[in-house]
């Protein structure tokens, strides 16, 4: 590991101007390639403290052996030279984007003296007009073979385009008329080429202008009564707008735009891109990345636009690109994009309308390709038992744990203390087994405490029940036992007293968990605790672990391996270790704690979210006989505050849509029975709500506080 600053410049050695900037490692092989509005600010930005440094940039700067920078003149040009090297280079610390799949394209050949029609994958080529690109290649077949009616452009391969002109005979595409016949002379090269290009001009959109003077030639013809060619007119309408039908309008106003969103967690970024050609979507493709840098969604979208624009030039560039978030600073890239297209491009977040509605759409699909992403990554065998072994040969397991159990705290600033449970069994998860507890011994933000407390009820249950011959233990203490899986039992998913849970099954532990009972007793009840996993994950770093340990220790547990995963460095720490273990950033180990540790998370803090709503009051409203929801939030919208509405008139409280005088009487009756002085209070936070504000309808403003 390298020391950055036995490279570092000297002062007053970097100049305070644009550039882009290249680490290079001992071996002198690039590893990151950067863009500055000031090299001078960018460069020191890199060059300090360890430990002020982001885990990522941090391993970056120790990989690296020396820095070297080129000056430009503008920011475009950085932006240009950025990419050029990136391409060129292939850094491993930048952000690369892969594509989720090969897509085909819809190309023309027009660098040909025939220009053909076919399917194209991979890298363009220059001379080549591309469409798409498309989900399926059958789809540009369909596409093609309605358009060859009215366009008939070659599709033949050369080979047979060659042997068609020795021997003097078209294909049978030239005798159906789906193909102008160039290799036997019918058309002149030029009037191919301006069927090609006709081609291309309505693939690209213009199809309006296009039809009405095909159905103004079929009506002249029909005047003339020329009723064949009418009707062969006819039909070449009706083929191109079969072809149109095939893609549907998503934007009234015929718009040419691409529209790129995002779906990222801490490991990774799916992008999601729709390319909207006259109002109607033409193509749609997609990409996944590993985030190897610290990169915020500005700082993804700008590389999207590298990637999806670096090669391009004219049409091939939008008049309009729609993104989630604008690159900072935005000028450089905007000013990019119109060079590249040769006349102004339009860079901005669609804030209203039909533009917003399918950012929306797009956005969806980004968030299911990520989640397919992880989907086919974590069903794939192979790749479990790889992660599972690595996970054993890095913690120093006798064998592969083959059934890890996460515990995870989560709390709103020390209120409604909750822990979760979830369990993965070879590599996957295993939701009918999850479960969660409520802390009762405690109140307040002591994680550490929280987390030996859950650790050992969970496995002196598991005592208990190893000791048991079928008989549950009636007499264990309350708040000694876990709580039922959410939806396991007919009551809520609380804390109980030990014993069987009563009532019947009635679900699973989670909305898309299968209904499994698990291990029972000779009377068929559930041994909900009744398997010991192999390894304990905890959400946490080293006091987290060590309070986990320890917990395990005092129940004579020495068989079960304990580790936790810290969010923010990524790091796995293991129990009387000062050093954490670092696992590689691809390894499959990694991979896998982390969706272990995620999952836990996300139960848990469902399960705090459910119990903080639950508290929430709306104040004497709630009261009053016979006011639902909707009544009630129609009379806070109205009046600004229960204060003012226990002060309005009957008449006035009559003018609230959906409240007769009846009612309206009640209300004022209730309103003046009630005390003044027990305002409506949020319970999780303490805070008054009643007096000049309508109370929240969520607690959506609060979670950033939660944990």
């Amino acid at each position: 590991m390298a020391d950055p600053s036995s490279y570092r410049p000297k002062p007053g050695q970097i100049p305070d101007s644009p550039g882009v900037y290249r680490f290079r490692d001992e071996h002198r092989r690039v590893i990151y390639v950067g863009k500055a509005k000031s090299l001078r600010q960018r460069l020191s930005s890199y060059f300090q403290d360890l430990a002020n440094l982001h885990p990522r940039t941090r391993t970056m700067v120790t990989t690296a052996a020396s820095v070297e920078w080129t000056v430009v003149n503008t920011e475009v040009e950085a932006l240009q030279l950025e990419y050029t090297w990136i391409k060129e280079y292939d850094p491993r610390f930048n952000v690369k984007y892969r594509d989720d799949k090969s897509y085909p394209y819809l190309a023309v050949t027009l660098n040909e003296e025939y220009p053909r029609v076919r399917v194209m994958r991979g890298a363009k080529k220059k001379g080549v007009r591309y469409f798409g690109p498309y989900g399926q290649a059958w789809a540009i077949r369909e596409t093609v073979d309605l358009m060859l009616r009215v366009f008939p452009v070659r599709t033949c391969s050369a080979g047979v385009f060659k042997r068609s002109a020795q021997i003097g005979r078209p294909c049978l595409l030239g005798y159906i008329g789906k193909c102008s016949a160039p290799c036997v002379g019918r058309v002149s090269p030029e009037e191919h080429r301006e069927l090609a290009e006709e081609f291309c001009d309505f693939m690209a959109g213009r199809t309006g202008a296009y039809i009405r003077r095909l159905e103004k030639s079929m009506q002249e013809a029909a005047e003339e009564m020329e009723y064949e060619r009418a009707a062969r007119l006819r039909d070449d309408v009706d083929a191109l707008r079969r072809a149109m039908e095939k893609s549907a309008v998503v934007l009234a106003d015929a718009t040419d735009a691409d529209l790129i969103a995002l779906a990222e967690d801490e490991l990774e970024a799916a992008v999601q891109i729709f390319h909207v050609r006259g109002g109607r979507v033409r193509g749609q493709r997609g990409w996944v990345t590993d985030k190897v840098e610290n990169v915020d969604t500005a700082a993804l979208v700008e590389h999207a636009l590298q990637q999806l624009y670096g090669e391009e030039s004219g049409d091939a560039v939008p008049k309009e690109v729609l993104v989630p978030a604008l690159p900072d600073p935005v000028e450089p890239v905007q000013q990019w994009l119109t060079e590249r297209r040769g006349s102004n491009v339009s860079l901005r977040i669609p804030q209203r309308g039909d533009k917003k509605d399918l950012m929306a759409t797009v956005q969806r699909n980004a968030q299911q390709a990520l989640a397919l992403h992880k989907t086919k990554r974590a069903s794939d065998l192979t790749t479990r038992s790889r992660a599972l072994e690595e996970i054993a040969q890095a913690l120093g397991l006798d064998s592969v744990p083959l059934r890890i159990e996460c515990f995870d705290i989560s709390h709103l600033q020390g209120d409604d203390v909750v822990a979760s449970m979830v369990v993965f069994e070879d590599g996957l998860a295993r939701k009918s087994e999850y479960r969660r507890f409520q802390i009762k011994t405690f109140e307040g933000q002591d994680d550490v405490r929280a987390m030996h407390e859950v650790v050992g009820r969970r496995f002196r249950r598991y005592l208990q029940e190893k000791q048991q011959t079928g008989e549950w233990d009636e007499e264990a203490p309350a708040g000694e036992d876990e709580t039922a899986a959410a939806g396991l039992t007919a009551g809520p998913a609380t804390e109980s007293t030990a014993g069987p849970a009563a009532g019947p099954v009635t679900g699973p532990a989670d909305e898309d968990a299968p209904v499994v009972t698990g291990p029972t007793d000779e009377e068929g009840r559930p041994k909900r605790f009744a398997y010991p996993p192999q390894l304990v994950v905890v959400d946490g770093g080293q006091p987290q672990v060590a309070a986990a340990q320890r917990a395990l220790s005092e129940l004579g547990i020495d068989d079960v391996a304990v580790c936790g995963l810290a969010k923010r460095l990524e790091e796995v720490w293991v129990p009387d270790e000062d050093d954490p273990v670092v696992l590689p950033r691809s390894s499959e180990g990694l991979y896998l704690l982390q969706r272990v540790r995620d999952e836990a998370h996300r139960f848990a803090i469902a399960y705090q979210r459910n119990k903080r709503g639950k508290r929430l009051k709306t104040g004497p409203l709630d009261s009053v006989p016979g006011l639902g929801e909707s009544r009630r939030q129609a009379l806070l919208k109205h009046f600004g505050s229960v204060k003012r509405l226990r002060a309005a008139r009957i008449e006035d409280i009559c003018e609230v849509p959906g409240i007769g005088r009846k009612t309206a009487e009640t209300i004022a009756a209730a309103l003046a029975g009630a005390a003044p002085a027990a305002p409506a209070v949020n319970t999780a936070t303490g805070e008054i709500i009643e007096d000049d504000a309508t109370p929240p309808a969520a607690l959506s403003s609060e979670r950033g506080q939660e944990r």
